[in-house]
């Protein structure tokens, strides 16, 4: 059998789950340059968001990120016991002055810094969670 697309399930998108899905697709919509699905865009001034499922796609329209509505989300403590992250997204950057940039415009769209790697010589990397407590690093590639 050929190692053909018709092969393999193809990924379409990551989930992750949120008990505000607005709020946590604004963060990375914001932190990664992304755009809402058409039809999943903020409703007008006046009007209710009663989304539960969003869709950040890339410019081209590729999907990118989902986040799925929950009534509840136990926030994970890594990197300390407790609860475990399960997943986590890994993003890169080219340099250290841009891993420290990105870093900072995570923390203030209200990320929460969890590791500073940022001096490892082989690998400077932040690890941070996002609002809703689900891990992700930025890291010097």
């Amino acid at each position: 059998m050929a190692n053909g697309a018709a092969d393999h399930p193809q990924l379409l998108q990551t989930v992750l789950d949120a008990t505000d899905v607005r709020s946590l697709a604004e963060f990375y919509r914001q932190l990664l340059g992304l755009v809402y699905r058409p039809g999943d865009e903020p409703p007008g001034d006046g009007e209710p968001d009663v989304a539960d499922w969003l869709v950040l796609t890339d410019a081209g329209g590729a999907r990118k990120l989902a986040f799925q509505q929950v009534d509840e989300l136990p926030r994970n403590t890594w990197p300390q016991p407790g609860v475990p992250q399960q997943l986590h997204l890994d993003m890169t950057v080219p340099d250290r002055a841009t891993l420290n940039r990105q870093r900072d415009r995570a923390l203030a769209l209200g990320a929460e810094l969890r590791l500073d790697r940022s001096f490892d010589p082989g690998e400077p990397l932040y690890a941070l969670a996002d609002p809703a407590g689900h891990t992700f690093c930025i890291f010097v590639r």
